[in-house]
């Protein structure tokens, strides 16, 4: 009464005529709906990386997936959500989709969405297109928004003004000249 190859063969109530057919069956319709399965499972997302409070990373961080910051990093981050606990200090650039800010940052913060919380603690730029600051946060730095803020535009918008200074300096040659006849 309570056997295997009955369980089984509720499934294909076709095959219940002739035995020999419905394990084959069984077996046929077994590959085809693996398959199936397989596209949803890469879709799962993975939890987030986390950096407990008690560990030290010198260098860069990169990652398509998600971070929970609690230690002290001295680096570049790059994530798609980054999220930087209480008791954690970043010393670098900061670069994600969403990013969330309780504890320090000393560097440069770029990101489509920055948070900063009450207890959060930034010194240095931040680079957005959407941005929230509760009070009590501490800042010093500036904020800038952009459209897209991730992308490496931002980082060249910058080094043509920086160009665009030494030229300042022979151009401020030409007024010396007048100063120097007056005299």
């Amino acid at each position: 009464m309570f056997s295997k190859s009955k369980i089984n063969e509720p499934g294909p109530k076709a095959g219940e005529t002739s035995s020999p057919a419905s394990p084959a069956a069984s077996e046929a319709t077994t590959p085809k709906s693996t398959p199936e399965y397989k596209p949803t499972a890469p879709k799962a997302k993975p939890p987030a990386s986390v950096l407990s409070s008690d560990l030290h990373v010198t260098g860069n961080l990169k990652t398509t997936g998600d971070v929970n910051v609690e230690g002290t990093v001295e680096g570049d981050i790059r994530a798609h959500l980054l999220t930087i606990g209480e008791t954690a200090t970043i010393r670098g650039e900061v670069i994600a989709d969403d990013v969330v800010i309780n504890g320090r940052i000393v560097g440069r913060v770029r990101g489509l969405k920055v948070r900063l919380t009450s207890t959060a603690r930034v010194e240095g730029d931040i680079i957005h297109k959407t941005i929230a600051i509760e009070s009590g946060a501490h800042f010093e730095g500036s904020v800038q928004r952009q459209d897209d803020p991730l992308s490496s535009g931002a980082k060249q918008a910058q080094k043509p003004a920086a160009a665009a200074a030494p030229a300042a300096p022979a151009q401020g040659q030409a007024p010396a000249k007048p100063a120097g006849p007056s005299s």
